[in-house]
């Protein structure tokens, strides 16, 4: 049976390395590839049949644990994987409790990258040897995980209309870009304030940016 596997990122040579490793590690593996967020949503809605999604959680039009708490949420059958850059165990922990199936950090090589493949595909969750310790002594403040969650709950269209409020764009220039009425927009702000239970523009920006894991001040970890 053919495994099919959506590669997530918006680096060519990393992208191509990856399709190596699944090569080298599958005998019959079909690979897509998509280089932002509204690609694989797109690619997730064309094939029903994916098995993996290996994504990046810093690629365009990611934010964070957004992205991945919404495929998870709208895509409950498809294993997530996440590749990033980002070591970081509190990172890492937050990623697994949002339903990622394993994490493989970017600087892996390819034996490693084979070892994590092999064991997503034998359906254990995976994270780096010299991690799993960090990892298991972090302790997070849940509140940034529930925003997560109320995120996961947008459509692709509403989150792209989130995303750009906390661009600060207004209404006329959301609707300009996305070729919409101005009215459809509005109608998105209300699903969304209601969804992330805010009141208002600034608010949802503000829950929005809090994904950026790259910012996250909640969470504390023992030593």
């Amino acid at each position: 049976m053919t495994t099919r596997v959506l590669i997530a990122d918006d680096h060519p040579l990393f992208r191509a390395a990856l399709v190596q490793t699944l090569a080298d590690c599958l005998d019959d593996v079909a690979i897509i590839e998509a280089k932002d967020l509204p690609e694989v949503f797109a690619q997730l809605a064309d094939s029903d049949d994916i098995d993996l999604v290996l994504l990046d959680l810093h690629m365009p039009g990611n934010q964070g644990l957004g992205g991945l708490a919404q495929i998870r949420c709208q895509h409950p059958a498809v294993a997530v994987v996440v590749v990033s850059a980002n070591e970081d165990p509190v990172v890492i922990r937050r990623a697994l409790d949002h339903g990622a199936a394993g994490f493989i950090p970017k600087s892996s090589d390819l034996s490693e990258l084979s070892e994590a493949l092999a064991a997503v595909f034998d359906c254990q969750e995976w994270v780096p040897k010299r991690l799993q310790r960090a990892v298991s002594e972090v302790v997070i403040n849940d509140e940034g995980d529930d925003m997560a969650a109320r995120v996961a709950r947008l459509t692709p269209q509403q989150l792209r209309v989130l995303e750009m409020v906390a661009e600060g764009q207004l209404n006329k220039q959301i609707a300009d870009q996305l070729g919409i009425q101005i009215r459809t927009v509005k109608a998105h702000m209300s699903e969304i304030f209601h969804k992330l239970k805010v009141r208002n523009r600034t608010q949802a920006g503000i829950a929005y940016r809090a994904l950026d894991l790259k910012a996250q001040t909640s969470v504390d970890a023992h030593p």
